[in-house]
């Protein structure tokens, strides 16, 4: 298959070497030049004749402009594959423009990190046609391990930001709960020990606990360096929030997991560390 890919950053370019292994890659980024992928001079070249394009960009108004440049350069019945994690009105915008010029658009975001791009891991959030799904699995089970069809175009994007609200909801009564057990006098490993079995159970204290030294390993157990960065998880946090406003959906606990990470991420030294360590603002908190 010969594919374009336009975006190849830190998810970006893992991604693009995986699909290179078995396939005919031509890339483009305004900054990145890994090795291993040849390079077109602009996105329209990149895209030119292939018979998938895939992007990998950092928010909806550069997902709306690349858009404009390809999807005239872009074959008929050529698919425009989305990995980006964007709003839900910039997917669908999009998917509708490539019905004008005779494409198929999916968008797809993904979950499961640097990490999960570079070993072929990751799970894929795909919403657009069923026949451009069944086209671009095989990619799909190149790039990650897991990819789920949840209907209509932008219905990737709406999975992908109502899963990383119930994350990001749930990492905060995660570090709220350590840090009151402390208070408490009762020990983390103790803690663990009982919340992780029982009625407190979720994916933050079992599989990601913010706690170091406590549960399997995480980033809390490497200072914080960022498996999850904490500005990443305020960005999906956003995407929530406007998604809320959009469909006049009541959210008040994403509404207030969005507020902490930004406090956070602006205000409480918390760009650059992983979204657990919110754990570290809790335990700093003093009672005025």
């Amino acid at each position: 298959m010969k594919i374009g890919f336009i975006g190849l950053g830190n998810m970006g370019a893992p991604m693009a070497i995986n699909l290179a292994k078995d396939h005919d890659i031509t890339g483009f980024d305004t900054i990145a030049q890994p090795d291993g992928i040849a390079m077109a001079p602009n996105a329209a070249a990149a895209a030119k004749d292939a018979d998938v394009v895939i992007t990998m960009l950092p928010n909806g108004d550069i997902l709306r402009a690349v858009a404009d440049e390809i999807h005239p350069a872009m074959k008929p019945g050529a698919i425009h594959l989305d990995c980006s994690t964007v709003d839900v009105q910039s997917a669908r915008a999009v998917a509708t423009q490539a019905e004008t010029h005779r494409l198929a658009a999916i968008d797809a975001p993904v979950s499961g990190g640097i990490g999960g791009a570079t070993n072929g891991t990751l799970t894929f959030m795909a919403g657009g046609p069923d026949a451009a799904f069944a086209k671009v699995k095989p990619l799909f089970d190149i790039m990650g391990q897991k990819a789920v069809h949840c209907g209509a175009a932008g219905n990737g994007q709406a999975a992908k930001i109502c899963n990383n609200m119930i994350l990001g909801v749930t990492m905060i009564a995660t570090c709220e709960a350590f840090v009151l057990a402390d208070k408490l006098g009762l020990d983390r490993r103790a803690m663990f020990d009982v919340v992780s079995t029982s009625s407190g159970y979720s994916w933050t204290m079992n599989a990601y606990c913010p706690a170091p030294g406590v549960g399997p390993q995480s980033p809390a157990d490497n200072n914080y360096q960022p498996g999850f960065a904490a500005e990443l998880m305020l960005k999906d946090l956003n995407l929530s929030q406007m998604a809320a406003e959009a469909a006049d959906a009541d959210t008040p606990m994403g509404q207030a997991a969005t507020a902490l990470y930004q406090q956070f991420v602006e205000s409480e030294d918390g760009k650059g560390k992983d979204f657990s360590a919110m754990l570290l603002r809790f335990e700093s908190r003093r009672r005025g």
